[in-house]
């Protein structure tokens, strides 16, 4: 289902009965890149259940967040059957593959498994989590899911879960303009003890994010980032679900307005217009 200019055949659904649950095409991702060890557990799982395609950034790609390339050429490399990565953003493979490669629309976008959880505000900074909004954005059913952990990563149980959430997806059907920001807890599948559907929760930074060092030259430099951070106890967020051990899942959406805060600015509206037009 990749473009003829890419040397490879064109498969379109044409020939094909009506897709079913098992018959199912699945765009993978990610922003760990390529030859991350958690986006081919992922594709192996889903593979089950359909037929997948990986188009993932070069190289690791972490806290790309939403970026969109724009200043330079896309380049596209075919590293295996139905494999590729490109030298960009994981908004770019998402875009570049619904708009560019493949010759249909995928049934679903599947985005991770991310090395480390992306939980509270992580989800402004996420790579893995922004293709699954680049997806959504595209008119996709998408979801992004993450290990939680620094190391060790048990990504078979990552996977098995995203199986059983594209089944569902696909047979339930997500809103309109919604996604799914899935963490797993690093455990076996049988230790899980069961699944929570939560709040995006609230990160607590350190003071002392910002590590300053001086370089051979004399000169400062920073690493951002630098401490461990804590997050505020909640009982219905993504943080409180991986503590109890269960599997977290967030529904996001692309509309990002504040509709209480809308309301109530709306009495501004006179004010400013009033100064405006007292320059004037």
């Amino acid at each position: 289902m990749v473009a003829h200019s890419l040397g490879v055949g064109v498969v379109g659904r044409s020939s094909r009965l009506a897709p079913t649950i098992f018959d199912m095409l699945i765009l993978v991702s990610n922003d760990d890149g390529i030859h991350s060890a958690g986006i081919h557990v992922l594709a192996d799982a889903l593979r089950s259940i359909g037929d997948v395609y990986i188009i993932a950034p070069d190289r690791e790609r972490n806290a790309a967040s939403h970026a969109l390339t724009l200043h330079k050429p896309l380049r596209l490399e075919q590293l295996g059957d139905k494999m590729y990565s490109v030298n960009g953003t994981p908004t770019d493979c998402i875009n570049l593959a619904i708009n560019g490669i493949l010759s249909e629309k995928p049934d679903l976008v599947v985005s991770g498994i991310n090395k480390g959880g992306n939980l509270g505000d992580d989800v402004t900074y996420s790579g893995t989590v922004s293709a699954a909004f680049e997806g959504t954005l595209l008119g996709i059913p998408s979801f992004a899911v993450s290990q939680v952990a620094e190391g060790d990563y048990k990504f078979e149980t990552a996977a098995k879960v995203a199986v059983f959430l594209a089944l569902q997806i696909k047979e339930r059907l997500l809103p309109p303009g919604v996604l799914l920001n899935v963490n797993v807890p690093n455990l076996d599948i049988k230790e899980i003890k069961g699944i929570k559907m939560t709040r995006q929760g609230k990160r607590i930074y350190d003071e002392n994010a910002i590590i300053e060092k001086v370089d051979p030259r004399g000169k400062k430099y920073y690493w951002i980032g630098g401490s461990r951070l804590s997050w505020e106890k909640t009982e219905d967020s993504d943080f409180s679900a991986i503590e109890e051990e269960k599997v977290s899942i967030t529904p996001l959406r692309l509309d990002l307005t504040e509709y209480n805060a809308l309301k109530t600015l709306q009495g501004w509206e006179s004010v400013l217009a009033g100064k405006i037009r007292n320059i004037s």
